[in-house]
């Protein structure tokens, strides 16, 4: 896996953080403050999310892990469409239901390639 398949999310949000602790999750690379390139912290340091099984249940996670109050569900974003990252892989093929308010809590297979 490389980084041409970093994942991305399109936050739809109506209202308006960087310390890194486990489990933050943070976008990069967007146009403005509510879409990116996912990137997660595990062990003080940034990394990205695979988009293989990237969608819209697992973006809207992202979404509400942000802090992000929205009615619409958000656009999954996929093949670094925000861009690519560097580092470390952290997750790939992240499966959410929706209902989760962390990323962390979804099923994932970890990479943690660099």
């Amino acid at each position: 896996y490389g980084h041409n398949e970093d994942a991305g999310v399109r936050c739809h949000d109506d209202t308006i953080g960087s310390v890194c602790n486990y489990g933050d999750v943070r976008l990069v690379g967007g146009s403005h403050q509510y879409e990116g390139r996912v990137e997660v912290c595990i062990a003080n340091q940034w990394g990205t999310v695979c988009s293989n099984s990237w969608d819209n249940y697992d973006a809207t996670v992202v979404c509400k892990d942000l802090g992000y109050a929205f009615t619409n569900v958000a656009t999954a974003r996929t093949n670094a469409y925000f861009g690519a990252g560097t580092g470390h892989i952290y997750m790939e093929d992240v499966t959410c239901s929706g209902s989760e308010t962390s990323l962390l809590q979804c099923s994932s297979d970890p990479l943690l390639s660099g």
